[in-house]
């Protein structure tokens, strides 16, 4: 994108607030940020520093399951400004009757939503692992993790990675 994702102007705010505003209203309490406490601090929000640095997502989410307090955590990407609370509501409803490790949203090749997705606490050992054999790729990591995943609207959960395809959003959401 050639700058920060999160800080992006969207509806009067960052896509990173829209983004917390979804979550928190999903989870009916304020959401956390995984990320740099000096980038973000001022956005209101409790922010949490990456626990192990170099990991990609894989650590953002170890982190957040280290921190965290509760058993199911719903991580979101913050550069998915389509995502709903009905549709995040609807992974933590899943994961709620489910014994396995993560609830991701189903993407649009049939293929877990790393990032758009509900683990259990009890996901943190195989994280541990991945991280100490420096496997980052989340999507195989998944697989470890007895993920079931969820039918959302694919749209709900597609991410913007290049100004295009910001700009393309962003003309299409007037």
């Amino acid at each position: 994108m050639g700058r920060d994702k999160a800080l992006l102007a969207f509806g009067g705010k960052t896509l990173l607030e829209h983004v917390l505003d979804l979550v928190s209203h999903a989870i009916g309490r304020p959401a956390a940020i995984i990320g740099d406490p000096q980038r973000y601090a001022q956005l209101g929000f409790v922010v949490h520093p990456d626990a192990v640095s170099g990991c990609g997502p894989l650590g953002g989410i170890y982190t957040a399951l280290t921190v965290s307090q509760t058993d199911w955590n719903l991580i979101a990407a913050c550069d998915m400004p389509r995502l709903s609370a009905v549709g995040l509501r609807a992974l933590l409803e899943n994961a709620a009757t489910s014994g396995a490790g993560c609830i991701a949203a189903r993407s649009e090749d049939g293929e877990p939503e790393p990032l758009c997705a509900v683990y259990h606490h009890r996901s943190l050992p195989a994280l541990e692992r991945a991280i100490r054999e420096k496997r980052f790729k989340m999507r195989t990591l998944l697989a470890e993790l007895d993920t079931r995943t969820v039918a959302l609207d694919s749209k709900l959960f597609a991410n913007l990675n290049t100004p295009a395809e910001w700009s393309a959003f962003e003309r299409h959401s007037e």
